[in-house]
């Protein structure tokens, strides 16, 4: 008899199943593939090897600027890169395989599937077998999402998944979604030397992010090749042997050699085996409490797959640990998400933690901005690396509810205002703490003083 099953070895699954060792539960985890999951084998970790392969090649490409001569004339090895990103994520596979093991927890190789209350089949290569468990933990994460129209070839139309995969660098390309997925990719690409459209349904990049920090990283992307297009219902594609031909609006057209669908995941729990305890999937998504408990008893759900909660690797740990607290002390620790940001991995970085200023609004707050750009900012004319700027949402006589900022080391920086708005600190006690000079931090400390009414440069 198990403590804990979890199905899904993804970010969700395999935080939940570590974090219980903490709790001497016995627990098994069911994975159908690789654990590591999206994040690690098909998501995170991969993209962001191709990021900071172009941003290397970026630096190397600048690298006159800095006195640095002789490298002007370099040209990018994709097949290098491609085996560099697979050696990353092998060498991470393998790590967190080793530490299931330390952790003592027992990892099926095989499809987890809910056959009644405390009971999970798997089926695997060595047959099936009917795990016991006084608790279930669903985490089968996500896949990316299709458009009708777009039916994926692998070659002409493509997932995320396939484009991690490319074997050699498509010289056009057409993204159809400017989410973090569609920004990431056409940076890359861009960075790179490919021809990028991007074409976003919405009248923003970034749909859902604060709309001064998406029209920044536009501006920024643009300057480093990217076309957008928002506002665009692309047709579907018109495939010959030359490429790809997409049409939007009046008469608009444009040929690419290959298509890449980003317009966000869809969660897996199709057939997972909900019907056997009575739960019901809305749209794929599965509803929880705080405690990441479903409706049927004894079964938890965490990651891709939780409704009105945002896709995010990190998110997923937290749920896992909310979850296994739960299961094992009976006591509620409730996602803070309020405080999780997001980080977009462009080139500039975008990152945003706590409301936007128009969620600040539609949610009835009287707000104020307050905003520093990092042009000013001496780390950053140091790198070489001056555009975007840092944004704060401040309640009128009252704490700091939401940030973003656009620029070098967004990823970074926004902990330190995750602090700041989970804390729910006042700008003037934000404000009381020095920054050291010259950092890029400096531009957060700029932005605090200047909520103060007091504002330094």
């Amino acid at each position: 008899m198990y403590d804990i099953v979890v199905i899904g070895g993804g970010t969700g699954g395999y935080a939940a199943a570590l974090y219980a060792h903490n709790f001497g539960l016995k627990t098994a985890l069911i994975e159908k593939d690789t654990v590591g999951g999206t994040c690690l084998v098909r998501g995170c970790i991969p993209a962001k090897s191709w990021l900071q392969a172009a941003d290397v090649f970026q630096t190397v490409k600048k690298s006159a600027e800095f006195g640095v001569v002789g490298a002007e004339e370099i040209s990018f090895d994709w097949p290098t890169a491609l085996v560099r990103k697979n050696k990353i994520v092998d060498g991470l596979v393998k790590g967190l395989g080793g530490l299931l093991k330390v952790k003592g927890v027992e990892v099926h190789s095989g499809f987890g599937r809910i056959e009644g209350p405390g009971r999970v089949s798997v089926e695997g290569a060595d047959g099936r077998q009917v795990l016991e468990t006084r608790n279930i933990v669903i985490a089968t994460g996500s896949v990316p999402r299709a458009l009708p129209g777009f039916d994926f070839d692998g070659v002409k139309v493509v997932s995320s998944d396939h484009a991690l995969d490319w074997e050699s660098q498509p010289g056009r390309v057409g993204i159809i979604g400017a989410g973090a997925i569609g920004c990431e990719f056409a940076s890359m690409l861009a960075d790179l030397g490919s021809e990028v459209h991007v074409f976003e349904l919405m009248d923003q990049i970034v749909p859902g992010a604060d709309a001064d920090a998406a029209k920044e990283l536009q501006k920024l992307l643009q300057r480093h090749g990217v076309k957008f297009n928002t506002g665009a219902a692309v047709e579907p594609p018109m495939v010959t042997e030359s490429g790809v031909t997409l049409s939007w609006g009046d008469g608009k057209s444009v040929e690419v050699d290959t298509v890449l669908v980003a317009v966000g995941r869809a969660p897996v729990t199709d057939s997972v085996g909900l019907e056997n305890v009575g739960l019901e999937a809305d749209r794929g998504f599965l509803v929880v409490d705080e405690a990441q408990r479903t409706g049927a008893e004894g079964i938890y759900a965490v990651g891709d797959i939780v409704a009105n909660a945002p896709q995010l690797a990190h998110a997923s740990f937290a749920e896992a640990i909310t979850a296994v607290t739960q299961i094992a002390t009976g006591a509620s620790r409730p996602v803070e998400y309020k405080a999780i940001p997001l980080v977009v991995y462009t080139h500039p970085e975008m990152a945003e933690v706590g409301l936007s200023e128009a969620r600040a609004v539609a949610e009835g707050l009287d707000v104020e901005v307050h905003s520093h750009s990092f042009l000013g900012v001496g780390r950053a004319q140091i790198i070489g690396q001056q555009q975007g700027k840092v944004k704060i949402v401040v309640e009128k006589d009252g704490p700091i509810v939401g940030a973003s900022v656009v620029g070098p080391q967004a990823g970074e920086l926004i902990h330190e205002l995750m602090y700041i708005v989970g804390w729910e600190a006042l700008p003037e006690e934000a404000a009381a703490f020095i920054h050291a000079h010259p950092t890029l931090s400096e531009a957060v400390g700029e932005t605090l003083l200047g909520a103060t009414g007091k504002g330094l440069h």
